[in-house]
């Protein structure tokens, strides 16, 4: 699988902005699905993930509330919603594609797309 991100861009607290991250092959409803973001300085982190189905989804603690996951298997393609942004929302943000969900939790992935930045301004 490969993935392929985008969406990402300069925007000011409060804004929305929304993440695609496209996937080629044929096999991208198996999978899980997951974004991470990596701070200026910071370790990547965990910032939200979705069953193969949609059917369960799952949020770090920071952005309950405000992001959404989803995914259109027909498309092939995973979103991420961002409402509300703050200043400390601002990354670089990955997705991350593993058959099983608890790796995409951990990070413990087999895929990775290439990162898409963020930028939020106060």
């Amino acid at each position: 699988v490969q993935l392929q991100a985008s969406g990402g861009g300069l925007v000011q607290a409060g804004g929305s902005l929304r993440l695609s991250c496209a996937a080629s092959g044929r096999t991208f409803s198996s999978y899980h699905m997951g974004w991470f973001r990596q701070a200026p300085g910071k370790e990547r982190e965990f910032v939200a993930a979705i069953s193969w189905s949609g059917g369960s989804t799952y949020y770090a603690d920071s952005v309950k509330g405000r992001f959404t996951i989803s995914r259109d298997n027909a498309k092939n393609t995973v979103y991420l919603q961002m409402n509300n942004l703050k200043p400390e929302d601002t990354a670089v943000y990955y997705c991350a594609a593993d058959p099983g969900l608890s790796a995409v939790e951990l990070g413990i992935v087999d895929y990775w797309g290439q990162g898409t930045l963020v930028t939020v301004s106060s």
